[in-house]
């Protein structure tokens, strides 16, 4: 399909065949629709080796509470240690839950080693009327993209709402690098698990579109492989769109999942977008891709219904 690459941490993957870029603009445009957000919040931490201590600073929240099918006056935040799920901290209630200054320092026993395994989830809770507490927006960082050990690390995360789940029709972990020098963006398809197929069917052959657009419109595609007969297809395949940096604020990627059919007319499973105008984690995992130049930074995404 094209020639060998080595790029870690995913060993020898396969190049995309397609070589558009933005000197090619589609005379089609297409505006695709947006992931599900729920308000921001900002943290930062950084690593003590000499005492295997991460601290762990939650900021400020903007926007946390703005939901349509329920009213809370207030909040709080829980931090909690991934996979084990050990709760490592909880802020105290926030009375105004649309602008707050939380201050909150938390300070998590952490062997180095761990920093490649772990993952931290902020989760914001609201308290209704009858003084429940219930789980309005989550967010979750993989330690190992953020470099603890050389350099701390802070910004705004972007909280999905996570009773928004049902809509979910799979998961595709996805890396993203970009080399300035180059203005070469390197999108990795990984693996997708647990895909839900189109129309009730037991079985089909999936493959991934990845599109980038600007300003909505789309610029370029590729595509991976098809995977007969898989619901958890691992890829493994590199696409690499020639992108200059004075356009990386205009533009999103959507990763489309597909079913591969022999009329190719195949149905569209669901799809990921990413970029400074998506929300929730197609957001996050854009900004930390800008935060960390040349080093890929690899997320999972839930795969949503067209």
């Amino acid at each position: 399909m094209g020639r060998e690459l080595d790029l870690a941490p995913y060993g020898t993957l396969r190049k995309s065949q397609s070589a558009d870029s933005l000197n090619s603009i589609s005379s089609v445009s297409n505006t695709f629709g947006q992931d599900f957000t729920l308000g921001q919040v900002e943290v930062s931490m950084d690593y003590d080796a000499a005492s295997h201590t991460l601290h762990v600073a939650v900021l400020q929240g903007k926007d946390l509470l703005e939901r349509e099918e329920a009213s809370f006056e207030s909040c709080f935040m829980r931090v909690s240690l991934l996979p084990d799920e050990q709760i490592v901290g909880i802020s105290r209630i926030q009375r105004n839950a649309y602008s707050i200054f939380f201050d909150e320092k938390f300070s998590i026993p952490l062997d180095p080693a761990a920093l490649e395994e772990k993952s931290l989830r902020f989760s914001v809770f609201g308290i209704d009327e009858d003084e429940r507490n219930v789980s309005t927006g989550v967010v979750e960082l993989k330690l190992s993209v953020l470099d603890l050990p050389l350099q701390p690390f802070g910004g705004w995360l972007y909280l999905q709402d996570q009773n928004k789940a049902a809509d979910a029709v799979g998961e595709i972990l996805l890396s993203l690098s970009y080399l300035p020098t180059a203005e070469r963006l390197t999108v990795v398809v990984v693996k997708a698990k647990n895909l839900i197929w189109t129309n009730d069917k037991t079985t089909a052959d999936p493959f991934v579109k990845v599109y980038l657009l600007q300003d909505g419109r789309k610029m370029s595609k590729k595509k991976t492989a098809v995977k007969r007969d898989d619901p958890n297809p691992v890829f493994n395949e590199a696409m690499i769109f020639s992108v200059p940096a004075i356009v990386l604020q205009d533009l999103s990627l959507r990763v489309t999942v597909a079913e591969s059919s022999s009329d190719g007319r195949g149905d569209n499973v669901g799809h990921v977008i990413i970029g400074p105008s998506a929300s929730g984690m197609g957001t996050t995992h854009w900004n930390q891709m800008l935060a960390t130049l040349r080093r890929p930074v690899s997320m999972w995404h839930p795969v949503r219904r067209n």
